[in-house]
Parts: C-alpha cells; sequence; structure tokens
C-alpha cells in the first residue's frame, strides 16, 4: 500500500504542476476580459491555492506513506484526502456537462484519463483508510 500511496503522491505533484499552466492554455486573459477584477483574481488565487494544495498532498504521500497508515493523524489525513478525490471524480460526471468533451477526440481522451486517474487515486486512500 506504501507503493500505491507514492505513486499517487507522484500524480499529485505532477496534477498541482499542470495547474500553473491553466491560465495560457484556457486563455483566461480573453476568457475572463468581461469579469470583474475580484471575480477575475478570485480564480487566479483559488487556482493557485488549490494546485499548492495538492501538491502538498503529494509530498505526504510520498514522504510519510508509512505515518499515513501507521498512525491515527495519518488515518484522518487518508480519509480526508479519500474523501476530497471522491468528490473530486463525482464532479467529473456530475458537474461537468458532457458537452465539453462528447464527440471531440482529444477532449474525450483527457476525460477518460482523468476519470481513470481520479478514480486510482480515490481507490488508493479508500483502500488506505480500510487498512488503517
Amino acid at each position: 500500500m506504501e507503493l500505491h500511496l507514492k505513486i499517487a503522491g507522484y500524480i499529485q505533484v505532477l496534477l498541482s504542476i499542470l495547474h500553473i499552466f491553466f491560465p495560457r492554455y484556457f486563455n483566461w486573459k480573453k476568457e475572463f476580459a468581461a469579469v470583474g477584477l475580484l471575480n477575475r483574481q478570485m480564480m487566479y488565487v483559488h487556482t493557485f491555492f488549490i494546485g499548492l494544495a495538492v501538491f502538498l498532498m503529494g509530498l505526504c504521500c510520498i514522504y510519510v506513506p508509512e505515518e499515513m497508515l501507521q498512525t491515527r493523524l495519518g488515518h484522518l489525513l487518508v480519509l480526508g484526502l479519500f474523501i476530497f478525490w471522491a468528490c473530486r471524480l463525482l464532479f467529473q460526471f456530475f458537474v461537468y456537462s458532457p458537452v465539453l468533451w462528447k464527440g471531440k477526440r482529444f477532449e474525450t481522451t483527457i476525460h477518460v484519463l482523468f476519470s481513470l486517474i481520479w478514480g486510482y487515486v480515490t481507490m488508493v486512500f479508500l483502500l488506505a483508510w480500510h487498512m488503517v
């Protein structure tokens, strides 16, 4: 299980790094031109903090997987990470519109890939939580 926590950790670090590219890839300068300053800045700030939180989650999984499996605090952390990623997985299917990816080869590939990634990470934390 420690190996899977480390793999999940590296996945989370990679996901956090992707947040750096969101503004350019999604053309936020143009997309948010008509949005008020507060809303525009909130989007950038929230993206930064989500990326930072996911990065720190990943570091925990990489550097202290044994503590995550063997301590009460680790047990609570693993449960929290399971809830976080389970919610993200549910949002993938029930919040984002299929119009964004259906019938589009690249977008469908990304949808399936990230669904598998979030499913894997969710299962790792669920199984880790049951092991403690």
